[in-house]
């Protein structure tokens, strides 16, 4: 393998490894983040073989972690980060503080100065940004009131660490074995006061002028009509506004990136700019994953098997444990209190930042880092496990929010099966976007007896005051499809863009009503036979609808002449 193109040999060797491993992964019914941690082991420099560049692959990782963030923040405007603000700033506040204590007395335990303690308490309080956000992304959980919540805690997380950041060279010497520094208590002060005020800084530069310069950026260039302009400054304010907020206001990355994002929430442009950086977000997003797999030496877990589990157990246990109870304190519904305490259950980037710091300072040596990977990389391939048990679960954690009150009660997000649509001889309308309202205003025109399903819970808003029933789901879920009565329907509209989930939507409701009409959305040729074989009746691409209608306006011309 030659090494004078280290960055394309670790995209072509790691990212075609994510892709087997991630298959099989996917084939054993598994995370697919698994498959891509493996594959990060596989190229990392502790695994015989080719080993890919670690320091590129984690600089593409912190690419991964600036456009994940941007993209939450644009589904994320200040109103729901204000209305999550009772509960998010002191839950997060408190659960990192009560998990460095927890570290602190594991690395007592391990023999660590009180430096050290810190430093590995510190590492263990705060989760992945990446793992957590891929969690409800997959669940269609960002929009809800855990999603929310789950958002406002990261947020804050993020800032605490970036206090963290600049305190640990201060404060860390202090507590270690040695004493080596000597500053009073008014240096700490001056320093805690300086980031706070850098912060505060950052973000009033991005409310007075951002929230102004960077929609107006935005509007001007999709008025030139080119996609790949609107799509490269989309980036280029992204990842331009992350490296200005590190450089100038000493703020991580991932917050400049989600403050970017916010501003730009509250334009018209917004679901565009997260539609145009979603495909870059994903290929980011796994060499964020590979990156993490290559820092892990296996041989921790052989050699010191019982403070691995100590370290594991403070993630898994500890974490989610105090996050649980504060959530339950602010009188939040069993059903949320354990989805934001699951998601919390892991730790990556940040983790690996300050275990990286640590190391620098002297405080702890790499054996510890080594834990602290081993731990991180264990929960995030145990961490949708524990999802998978919230949803085995769910009957009994219904059970347990049927005694809280309602108006908690009615936050729950593992909610009770949906209710089955009275309607039958129906239109079922799949994806409320551009294309289903114009497919929905036609039906409604026709008389057709309506019920839209849309993902999103805003989306469809608009349609609660019609004659239209609007049933919020993913519409491959078997649930939703059954409480739709598909059996009883006479035409399916599947107008959502993803190929993969209209595929599933397509193949269960022929099977679910083998005489139903079904009409598909395709985008390229290859998908009209896919679909086709799985049972819709008429696939219809948007290029040839076009062409077609283009046609029949030549004809008519030549036909006058």
């Amino acid at each position: 393998m030659p090494h004078d193109n280290p960055l394309i040999a670790l995209l072509v060797v790691g990212l075609g490894l994510a892709f087997i491993f991630g298959t099989i992964a996917n084939r054993l019914k598994t995370s697919l983040l698994v498959g891509y941690l493996v594959a990060g082991i596989v190229v990392g420099p502790f695994t015989p073989g080719f080993a890919a560049d670690q320091a590129l692959a984690l600089q593409l990782a912190e690419v991964g972690v600036i456009l994940l963030m941007f993209g939450v923040g644009l589904h994320f405007s200040v109103k729901d980060l204000m209305a999550v603000r009772a509960i998010a700033v002191p839950g997060a506040i408190l659960q990192m503080a009560a998990s460095i204590l927890l570290g602190e007395g594991l690395g007592w335990l391990m023999g660590l100065s009180a430096g050290g303690g810190l430093v590995l308490g510190c590492a263990l309080s705060i989760a992945s940004t990446v793992v957590l956000m891929r969690g409800l992304q997959e669940r269609r959980l960002v929009d809800s009131d855990a999603g929310r919540i789950a958002v406002g805690w990261l947020v804050i997380q993020d800032l605490v660490t970036v206090l963290i950041l600049v305190l640990l060279p201060i404060i860390g010497p202090l507590l270690s074995h040695t004493g080596a520094a000597h500053l009073g208590l008014r240096a700490i002060l001056l320093m805690v006061g300086e980031t706070l005020a850098k912060v505060a800084a950052f973000v009033l530069v991005m409310l007075l002028i951002g929230r102004r310069l960077i929609p107006a950026l935005l509007h001007f260039i999709a008025h030139t009509g080119s996609r790949e302009l609107f799509r490269l400054s989309v980036l280029a304010v992204a990842l331009g506004v992350a490296f200005f907020a590190a450089e100038l206001f000493g703020v991580s990355f991932a917050l400049g990136a989600f403050v970017a994002g916010m501003v730009l929430s509250e334009s018209q442009l917004s679901l565009r700019a997260a539609e145009e950086t979603l495909p870059l977000r994903d290929a980011f997003a796994v060499l964020f994953f590979i990156s993490v797999g290559m820092l892990f030496d296996p041989r921790a877990v052989m050699h010191e098997p019982l403070k691995l589990l100590g370290v594991l157990l403070v993630v898994l246990i500890g974490t989610p444990g105090i996050a649980f109870l504060l959530l339950r304190l602010f009188r939040r519904s069993w059903a949320v209190s354990l989805t934001i305490a699951f998601g919390l259950a892991q730790i990556g980037e940040f983790s690996f930042i300050l275990a990286g710091l640590g190391l620098g300072l002297g405080l702890i040596d790499n054996h510890v880092r080594d834990l602290i990977l081993g731990a991180s990389i264990l929960s995030i391939i145990i961490n949708p496990l524990l999802f998978h048990l919230l949803k085995r679960y769910r009957p009994w954690i219904e059970q347990r929010d049927g005694v809280v009150p309602a108006v908690v009660a009615a936050e729950a997000e593992v909610r009770a099966p949906l209710p089955r649509t009275e309607l039958t001889q129906h239109a079922v309308l799949i994806g409320y976007g551009r294309v289903g309202r114009r497919v929905a205003d036609g039906l409604r025109a026709d008389g057709w007896p309506l019920l839209v399903i849309e993902a999103g819970e805003g989306t469809a808003r608009s349609l609660e005051d019609s004659d239209v029933e609007v049933m919020t789901g993913n519409a491959a879920d078997p649930a939703v499809l059954a409480a739709a009565n598909i059996a009883g329907a006479k035409l399916v509209v599947v107008a959502i863009p993803d190929i993969f989930e209209a595929g599933q939507i397509v193949d269960q409701a022929r099977t679910a009503n083998p005489h139903v009409r079904i009409i598909a959305r395709a985008h390229f040729d290859a998908e009209v036979p896919h679909l086709t074989r799985l049972g819709a009746n008429l696939v219809v691409m948007g290029e040839e609808e076009i062409a077609r209608s283009m046609l029949a306006q030549t004809e008519a011309l030549t036909v006058r002449v």
